[in-house]
């Protein structure tokens, strides 16, 4: 038999789940409870102290309810605001993690590199969207911000098309352990998207999340 604190303990357990079926969950809440006590056994009636626990438990419930609607309305207002802040940055050069830039006429592209300790040797290499190396080099070796400037060309010099282009960088010490490394891409926000729920800066034709940016310069 299904009782009062089966419903609770499963409620409970549902913290993900839409109002609608917080709702449903209370009702039937409700509804076990008035039965339980319809149909009591007159020669072993309910425990008052259970009764007093189940009510309890319908208090926690409604507080829990009240809860998650409060909280989905603080998680929208602060979504707007996110928004309305991004907003600021169009117009200014930003710096992002990530890797990959998207180019378009001909273009080049401009990523920051950050050595975590300083390298014996350090391999950049840059794919197309296709994962096929298309250009490659040497980098800096010392602890620290480098830079790489690219032309949107391949290594024999010649253009390339427009697309998604990704910097790989590999770095290792003279015992030939690997250096960590993170990678960042630099450009000026154009725009702002916020309809995937999301707060995205457009760059361009690349486009990062407002979360990863980690330098804003005028």
């Amino acid at each position: 038999m299904t009782t009062v604190s089966d419903v609770s303990n499963t409620t409970g357990s549902t913290n993900t789940s839409a109002a609608s079926s917080w709702a449903a969950s209370y009702d039937t809440f409700l509804q076990l409870l008035c039965t339980q006590l319809e149909n009591q056994n007159p020669l072993d009636p309910l425990d008052s102290t259970e009764f007093v626990t189940q009510l309890a438990q319908y208090s926690a419930l409604e507080q829990q309810i009240s809860t998650n609607d409060k909280l989905e309305s603080v998680l929208s207002a602060l979504d707007g605001c996110s928004g309305s802040f991004a907003v600021s940055y169009i117009g200014r050069t930003v710096e992002a993690v990530a890797d990959t830039v998207t180019i378009d006429q001909g273009e080049g592209a401009e990523w920051i590199y950050n050595l975590g300790s300083a390298a014996e040797e350090v391999t950049l290499e840059i794919t197309d969207d296709q994962g096929e190396v298309v250009w490659s080099g040497s980098g800096e070796t010392s602890a620290g911000r480098h830079t790489l400037e690219w032309d949107g060309c391949d290594s024999a010099g010649k253009p390339l098309p427009d697309g998604s282009y990704t910097l790989k960088v590999t770095a290792t010490d003279a015992d030939g352990k690997a250096v960590t490394s993170t990678t960042c891409i630099r450009g000026t926000v154009t725009g702002v998207d916020t309809s995937s729920g999301t707060t995205v800066l457009e760059l361009g034709d690349t486009e990062v999340e407002l979360e990863n940016v980690v330098r804003v310069t005028a």
